[in-house]
């Protein structure tokens, strides 16, 4: 990829999305994980669905 190409893209990435990061403690982290692979859901997709569930009430 070009370098201007690269900048494009991530330019136009920062105006569609933003970063929502926390810190957790390691074991409740890895629980967490542990939940989710069980389950088959990434984090992304759970955090947008109870995004959607607050937002909705």
């Amino acid at each position: 990829m070009a370098s201007e190409s690269r900048a494009e893209y991530f330019r136009n990435r920062r105006k569609e999305f933003k970063l929502f990061a926390v810190e957790i403690e390691r074991e409740k982290m890895e629980k967490f994980n542990e939940w989710l692979r069980e389950k088959g859901i990434g984090k992304t997709a759970w955090l947008n669905q109870k995004i959607d569930e607050e937002l909705g009430k």
